[in-house]
């Protein structure tokens, strides 16, 4: 039985493309640069917004250029994150049960950290105890140091925690952490993307969360 469950938000607990997408694609609109496809975006995902800019953009860009083209595409986001986005379905229910069952339940995210919190906020206020998103003192993903200020906060060891997300940077996440990780196939990696990453432990649907954190 688990105590702490970690999710990742992007591709876990939330479907954040479209709202990506068209912050990507009103930046290439307004720089003059061509749109990306929504599959683009899919692949694009993961490491950081920083990095869905860098690779949205054409490689011989400038490093000002991309500056400033990543200083427009945070406002744009920070203004429409929220006008597409939604929880995947039977999200809400799982937190629900989670926190009527005592559990501890945090967020780490790629995001910025404010930006986390903010989304995190809209969707899920009062579900969840703790978010940690990229911030001067806590790494990206695949750095362990959010899981690592999680274990922290609450004390908890990590044979008494569990994280689910949906990509490779979550797997080594969890590994470099130190705890047990399950991939969800409702995000932004197919099942056989996942498997050529040596990941073997993963659901179809959000109510396994539950039986999982209460029989491991």
């Amino acid at each position: 039985m688990k105590d702490l469950v970690i999710f990742d938000l992007d591709g876990t607990l939330l479907y954040t493309l479209e709202d990506l997408k068209d912050s990507v694609n009103c930046c290439m609109s307004h720089y003059g640069y061509p749109q990306r496809t929504l599959d683009e975006i899919c692949s694009f995902v993961g490491n950081g917004v920083k990095q869905l800019v860098k690779l949205s953009l054409p490689e011989d860009i400038t490093e000002d250029k991309f500056d400033t083209c990543y200083e427009f595409f945070k406002t744009h986001y920070a203004a429409h994150c929220c006008d597409k986005t939604k929880p995947y379905d039977g999200i809400i229910e799982v937190l629900k049960c989670l926190k009527t069952e005592g559990k501890k339940i945090a967020i780490v995210s790629n995001k910025f950290h404010d930006a986390a919190v903010e989304v995190c906020e809209h969707y899920f206020k009062g579900l969840y105890d703790m978010v940690v998103g990229e911030s001067e003192t806590v790494r990206r993903k695949p750095h362990p140091d959010g899981i690592f200020k999680i274990l922290e906060t609450f004390g908890i060891e990590k044979k008494h925690a569990i994280m689910f997300g949906d990509s490779e940077v979550d797997f080594k996440t969890s590994a470099n952490a130190g705890i047990d990780f399950v991939a969800v196939l409702w995000g932004f990696r197919d099942e056989k993307f996942l498997r050529a990453n040596g990941i073997t432990s993963m659901i179809h649907n959000t109510n396994d969360i539950i039986s999982i954190v209460n029989n491991n």
